[in-house]
């Protein structure tokens, strides 16, 4: 049958052994760049460190410069988790959360997702920025921006749709299931 069209990490965050005080941040306090799910960064301290422990899901920026730690690709397997859980405990602010899910509506995805070309036009322009920077760090960070711009144009809409319809479900849509549309 394959892959489950969502995968819902939130049953299996115990078994990631996240350590207690991990995810404090604040649904109000959310970066924008956000990618819809149940993890996000909040408050984060720009230690860049994140991308040590998950490459394929955290990148950096903010509106001020401060370059905030944020998750451009929610976890979709247990390794995708447990790598999650480990670059948000390394934050020590801990403005990492996990209680997404309460927060987003069918139709909050759809406004972010409304509201993609703002995130294209942020990231394309970073992405010019940091790709020929002098720190190793920034051009490593440019490798995730364009990840994130190619999971945009790419997959993303899918996952958002399945995140929807489980939004409203509870459940991961099953493949005859119609997904809602964004």
């Amino acid at each position: 049958m394959g892959e489950p069209l969502y995968w819902d990490p939130m049953p299996h965050l115990a078994d990631a052994r996240p350590p207690d005080g991990t995810f404090q941040g604040r649904w109000h306090e959310r970066n924008w760049r956000n990618v819809p799910g149940p993890f996000y960064g909040a408050s984060t301290d720009n230690c860049w460190v994140g991308r040590l422990h998950a490459p394929r899901h955290v990148l950096y920026g903010d509106d001020d410069d401060y370059e905030q730690e944020f998750l451009y690709r929610q976890p979709r397997n247990p390794a995708e988790l447990y790598a999650v859980v480990t670059a948000a405990d390394e934050d020590p602010m801990a403005g990492w959360a996990c209680d997404g899910d309460a927060h987003w509506t069918p139709s909050l995805v759809r406004e972010w997702w409304r509201d993609r070309g703002r995130l294209r036009e942020w990231a394309g322009r970073k992405h010019r920025e940091w790709h020929d920077a002098e720190h190793a760090a920034r051009r490593e960070a440019a490798t995730g921006l364009a990840d994130y711009l190619a999971y945009l144009d790419g997959e993303l809409r899918d996952h958002l749709r399945a995140y929807m319809f489980f939004l409203d479900h509870r459940v991961s849509p099953a493949h005859p299931d119609r997904l809602p549309p964004l």
